[in-house]
């Protein structure tokens, strides 16, 4: 399926009916990471998941992809398909997006999860290295999504899920540079949703890897702790949806049942 939003095609799925899961994808991925657990979530009601600009079959709009540009896409698929209120899941970017959603349509959103993400912005350390990977995509994309996407595994499980791996890697080969680029300049200047985060009064949940390698342990706890969300730790590294599948499955599901 797919909507006109500002002159693009922005790509997505929905099946089932009842209450609504929202699933948003990270950088460098697509809605068909959600694909195996579609099924499952089926179970428990509608289950929507779209391609983010620059994303999967979603076409580039701007140079900059903001988080809250994206954010007006989740809601123009949301507007189409008549949401009212939905159940966000948002993996890395993916969690930057929701809590932009969060921020323009607090009535919309009645749970959040935070899947290898955080509400805090980029460090300056961030930012350069921000800067270093528009550069290396400009000169060589391929090599950069194969890097970037292998270091955002723990070694063993890159090796344990290198089928997995690759399918991933090969549909973010597919995506133009042009939305790469426009998804790091605007991962690089987001802002600090610390607070929002903190206000919301609907469930929310913090989830990582143990061995996550793009977000600090302790400090992701003390901002849960802070915004009083409930946090889970899962084995493994960034994708925690693939390298915890059974555990991730169990956390989504528990407070349905």
């Amino acid at each position: 399926m797919k909507i006109r939003y500002r002159n693009k095609d922005i790509h997505y799925t929905s099946e089932g009916t009842g209450e609504t899961a929202v699933l948003l994808h990270g950088f460098l991925e697509s809605k068909e990471i959600w694909t195996d657990f579609i099924p499952e979530f089926l179970k428990y009601g509608r289950v929507i998941t779209i391609d983010l600009p620059g994303h999967g079959e979603s076409e580039v709009i701007e140079e900059v992809h903001t988080m809250e540009l994206m954010a007006d896409a989740v809601y123009a698929v949301l507007k189409e398909e008549k949401v009212q209120q939905a159940n966000f899941i948002g993996h890395s970017m993916g969690g930057y997006v929701a809590l932009a959603f969060l921020e323009k349509h607090p009535s919309m959103m009645h749970e959040l999860m935070l899947l290898n993400s955080t509400p805090k912005e980029d460090s300056r350390e961030k930012k350069t290295n921000r800067e270093r990977a528009i550069e290396v995509v400009k000169k060589n994309k391929r090599a950069f999504i194969s890097m970037a996407i292998s270091n955002l595994l723990t070694p063993e499980n890159d090796k344990k899920f290198v089928k997995e791996v690759n399918e991933i890697k090969e549909r973010a080969y597919q995506f133009p540079a042009e939305g790469i680029i426009a998804a790091l300049k605007g991962m690089k200047i987001r802002t600090n949703k610390e607070e929002l985060l903190a206000q919301f009064n609907g469930t929310k949940v913090i989830v990582t890897g143990q061995n996550d390698p793009l977000i600090e342990l302790k400090a992701i706890k003390s901002i849960a702790d802070k915004c009083n969300c409930r946090f889970f730790t899962l084995p493994g590294g960034h994708l925690s949806y693939l390298e915890s599948r059974k555990n991730f499955i169990k956390l989504c599901i528990s407070s349905k049942k």
